[in-house]
């Protein structure tokens, strides 16, 4: 697997133009990119915690459930057999962005779905746990218009 690290941007012209008004009249816009890393962190939580928002993750296959029953990890919740994943995800924010992501190896065909395992035979449904609502999305956008008037 590539080393190198995958981006999942959201494409909201409405919060784009909320940031470039916050860039163009304030200098320190630190408070509020934290404020936004901790909206994803939290975003990424619940989607851990519901399994997916809004549409539900793709189940595991009956031959997972039962690879996973023998270890006593069944039932359980998807993406969490040891929680090592849902743990690895980290934010980061600056002056100028705010960021999630996971630096765990297998973290991507998680997000985005793929083959994998001895010779990619095995298909892994998408299961987006980097992903925000129209909720969080509001949501930042409150927290700019917040940030904006206090500035």
């Amino acid at each position: 697997m590539s080393e190198k690290p995958i981006e999942i941007e959201f494409d909201n012209t409405e919060i784009n133009n909320k940031l470039l008004e916050l860039a163009k009249s304030c200098e320190n816009l630190r408070p509020f990119m934290k404020n936004a890393a901790g909206i994803l962190s939290y975003a990424v939580e619940e989607n851990f915690k519901n399994e997916g928002r809004p549409e539900k993750w793709v189940d595991l296959s009956e031959s997972t459930k039962k690879q996973r029953q023998k270890i006593g990890k069944w039932p359980g919740q998807i993406l969490q057999v040891t929680t090592q994943l849902a743990l690895s995800v980290n934010t980061f924010y600056d002056d100028d962005s705010a960021v999630i992501g996971s630096n765990l190896a297998y973290a991507a065909i998680h997000q985005l779905g793929g083959k994998a395992g001895k010779n990619r035979k095995v298909n892994i449904p998408a299961r987006p746990y980097l992903k925000l609502t129209e909720d969080n999305l509001k949501e930042i956008l409150l927290a700019a218009e917040q940030f904006l008037k206090q500035s």
